[in-house]
């Protein structure tokens, strides 16, 4: 899988990171309070340059996993690519910094800020008076009018992916002259800085006709440092020229084309020529790092040959073959030999000019805003149970599992502690003490109180119940593999969590990643919004919850915090396994088998083992990865599985689809919205209202943290770690390679001049 680095508004309202999204007022004014939220876990690496440093001129080819579906970012099929197009052609009214703040974007807006609270919250925009569209028309109230009204909700004729914000706005006027614009909200709104960006010129939101169809092939008006020139499916590129009308800092470069080529082909790519700045795995991390060593030794691949002009004609095929004649050997078993042995010479040949070439790369590294959890599907089976879903969080060692995935790669392996936010960002804190840290005992005390006992008998002749995933499809339960299996291949792997080839890259699935249609709504083939669920109500009523985000509950420090007092702790290991009323403890895991997923499936191993010690049974089920979420994952056909989700600047908005209660509908099912674990509660619910509707930035933020605490005390997502960002970049590219938190600043990306390149 690919996972490009969005934020997760783009993710929501792309339903994909994804990846990627923010005032010259007070809004986003520092808190008064102690900042909890620290520095990023792992600063961007751009290989920044003045831009006095870089040329002007150059075209640069930039991986994508596809051609976007549309260029319309608030449809349901939009992806990171829509988004990548979007960044670079339209106007963005605020950006995220490094540290996954928002940010005023001044080539747009000069000032922006709240005049009115009472009776209505009212925000004036004071538009940068140079902004023009393309076509030569000031952007202005007219084009803010039209996104809100065809994002409001109200006409349902837009194929709109989400309303989130616009919905609360009730009118929009031009204010004192043409360049400001009074935006009056019906309902207060804390987020209102996530709004307009990016923004479309009325010529696309004007009608439904235009929404839904002519921005999905062709963006003829666009106000950014580039335009849109070419969107070539067969070919599989996207060309964005340089803008003349741009009033802004010149683009240094001439072009700038979006190339779609698979994970899996992108180092060849690389070395071709095809590709000046691509995201990659840690194989082909491991690859370009090695490169200048390879090439030095005289050795490529696995420590076959190189073979460098007249010397290659004589290959050891052809030795082979001429041995086997003069021998007297069979000549048709000769061969055979020769032409595998000749096969495997132009393949490590081939290998060996890919290496050479790979030295032109350099490997940058930072993290993604996204954060790797365990899923637990509460909404039927043992973990309905929140003392069954406890224990499965407290047996976990997240230091461990983050370590195992972020150290080989030389970055930081430190737990994420939110759900909400991460390191860096506003509204982080470390609530995990809502929950506790690894305890072995503790979970085992857990369910022992929840009736599951060491040891119990099995009814016989009856097989296990699947606790979720019983109506899977045949080639779903043909893949499953027993937990208990020794000679599982994912066993080998896990032991390393590293390849034969170095991978250490965990290949999480990110929901609305790119592979997923992105949209601020699940697709309707993968997180369709509103998606229902015939599934039971979600998990139990809310217990023993800290009361803030700061509190953190220790082991034994709060009685009945884990089990009632009294309840004797059963020993370090589980002596065998968990039965209730007859039957075992097991949970189906999940996990998707395509080729570029081994590292995430040995993740999960060593999580399936660090259950086995408390006497949890998993039973890995591995399921085609174009079904993963949309037959698994979003119908609720799992008990644990592993994906991704994106941080976002504006979580009060952003994030309470995920974790908002099911509701039930009319027929009967249950609508989850995005939550894909079935659990919520009414208290996380109304602190996400409170949160949106609270101006001060102080206490919207506290709420936004107690609501993260309580997520963690229901124990149906726990964040392992934040993913790794590799990107492998030409040598003498400039301001452009892992991002990090930071949208990239397309006008200064470029190629450093001569005189300036070190290599």
């Amino acid at each position: 899988m690919s996972h490009d680095g969005v934020g997760l508004r783009a993710v929501t309202r792309s339903v994909a990171f994804l990846t990627a999204g923010v005032l010259a007022v007070p809004v986003l004014a520092g808190c008064s309070e102690q900042d909890e939220a620290g520095k990023p876990a792992a600063g961007q690496d751009i290989a920044s340059a003045k831009r006095d440093r870089v040329a002007d001129g150059g075209t640069l080819h930039w991986a994508v996993d596809s051609v976007p579906e549309t260029l319309n970012t608030f449809q349901a099929d939009a992806d990171a690519a829509t988004s990548r197009v979007a960044g670079a052609v339209l106007p963005s009214l605020y950006r995220l910094d490094a540290n996954g703040r928002a940010q005023r974007n001044p080539d747009y807006l000069e000032a922006a800020k709240v005049v009115e609270r009472e009776p209505r919250q009212v925000v004036l925009y004071k538009l940068n008076q140079q902004a023009v569209w393309s076509d030569g028309r000031e952007i202005g109230a007219a084009d803010f009018s039209a996104q809100w009204r065809a994002l409001s909700g109200r006409d349902t004729a837009y194929w709109t992916a989400r309303n989130a914000g616009y919905d609360r706005i009730e009118k929009i006027e031009r204010g004192a002259n043409d360049l400001e614009v009074r935006v009056t909200f019906k309902k207060p709104y804390a987020d209102w800085q996530s709004l307009f960006s990016p923004l479309y010129p009325k010529d696309v939101m004007g009608t439904p006709d235009t929404f839904n169809d002519s921005a999905r092939r062709r963006l003829k008006v666009t106000a950014g440092p580039f335009a849109v020139d070419t969107v070539d499916r067969r070919a599989g590129d996207v060309t964005l020229k340089r803008n003349p009308r741009w009033w802004g800092r010149p683009a240094k470069l001439s072009a700038l084309v979006l190339r779609a080529v698979p994970r899996e082909k992108r180092a060849a790519a690389l070395a071709g020529g095809r590709l000046d700045l691509a995201e990659i795995d840690a194989s082909e991390a491991h690859r370009i790092t090695s490169a200048d060593r390879e090439a030095g030794s005289g050795t490529g691949g696995k420590g076959a040959p190189l073979t460098h002009g007249p010397a290659a004609a004589l290959t050891p095929g052809r030795a082979l073959r001429s041995w086997a004649i003069a021998h007297g050997s069979d000549e048709e078993a000769a061969e055979e030999e020769t032409t595998a042995r000749e096969k495997r010479a132009k393949a490590v040949a081939k290998y060996a000019g890919q290496q050479s070439a790979l030295r032109d790369f350099v490997v940058r590294k930072s993290l993604e805003p996204a954060f790797t959890q365990l899923a637990l599907n509460g909404s039927q089976g043992p973990l309905a149970d929140e003392r069954v879903r406890r224990a499965v969080a407290r047996a976990l060692d997240r230091e461990e599992l983050a370590k195992a995935v972020l150290e080989p790669l030389g970055l930081p392996a430190e737990p994420v502690g939110s759900h909400l936010a991460l390191a860096g960002q506003r509204a982080y804190a470390d609530n995990s003490g809502a929950l506790g840290d690894q305890d072995t005992r503790e979970a085992q005390a857990l369910l022992s109180d929840a009736g599951w006992v060491v040891g119990g008998s099995v009814e016989k002749g009856k097989k296990p119940k699947k606790a979720a995933g019983a109506e899977a499809s045949k080639a779903a339960r043909d893949s499953r593999v027993s937990k208990d299996s020794k000679d599982s291949k994912d066993s080998r792997v896990s032991k390393d969590l590293t390849d034969a080839d170095g991978s250490g890259d965990d290949g999480t699935y990110i929901v609305g990643g790119t592979d997923d249609k992105r949209a601020d709504e699940p697709s309707p083939t993968v997180l369709a919004p509103g998606s229902r669920d015939g599934a039971g109500g979600a998990g139990g009523a809310e217990k023993h919850l800290a009361q803030d985000g700061q509190q953190q509950l220790k082991p034994g420090g709060a009685p009945g915090a884990y089990a009632p007092r009294g309840t004797r702790a059963p020993g370090p290991a589980a002596a065998g396994p968990l039965a209730k009323n007859g039957k075992p403890l097991s949970l189906r895991f999940v996990l998707p088998a395509g080729p570029g997923s081994q590292s995430l499936r040995a993740v999960g191993d060593r999580i399936a083992r660090m259950l086995d010690r408390v006497g949890i049974r998993t039973e890995v089920s591995k399921v085609a990865d174009d079904s993963y979420f949309k037959d698994h994952i979003a119908s609720g056909q799992y008990d644990l599985a592993l994906y991704s989700w994106p941080a976002s600047a504006f979580p009060a908005t952003d994030a309470r689809p995920i974790y908002a209660k099911p509701v039930p509908a009319a027929d009967g099912s249950l609508n989850v919205e995005q939550n894909f674990t079935r659990v919520g509660t009414d208290q996380v619910d109304q602190l996400f209202d409170q949160a949106i509707a609270e101006l001060d930035a102080d206490e919207s933020r506290s709420l936004v943290r107690k609501a993260d605490a309580r997520i963690w005390a229901a124990a149906a997502s726990i964040p392992l770690y934040q993913r790794p960002q590799l990107a492998a970049a030409r040598t003498d590219l400039a301001n452009a390679g892992a991002f990090g938190f930071q949208t990239p600043a397309y006008e200064d990306i470029g190629f450093l001049k001569k005189s300036e390149n070190r290599r």
